[in-house]
């Protein structure tokens, strides 16, 4: 599960082959979360509030990356770094 970027000690991770629809994993102090990155939801797992506030925000900021990323997972090529917050 490949990192693709890491700010304020949230850890974001894509699996390659992964499931529908478009996410990535956040962590955080035992906390994980799945993102849905077009509707930027919540899709299972929870963190502390102020960190997914900086996580649904940097998603905001960086959904074409994640878009691309999700599609370089999915056909098993390497993902790009994200800029961090």
């Amino acid at each position: 599960m490949p990192e693709i970027s890491l700010f304020y000690g949230i850890r974001i991770t894509m699996y390659y082959n992964d499931h529908h629809p478009p996410h990535f994993h956040a962590e955080y102090s035992g906390h994980r979360a799945l993102v849905d990155v077009l509707s930027g939801c919540v899709i299972r797992g929870s963190l502390p509030s102020r960190q997914l506030k900086l996580v649904l925000a940097w998603n905001e900021l960086h959904r074409p990356e994640l878009m691309k990323n999700w599609e370089l997972a999915r056909n098993e090529q390497p993902l790009n770094r994200v800029t961090p917050l």
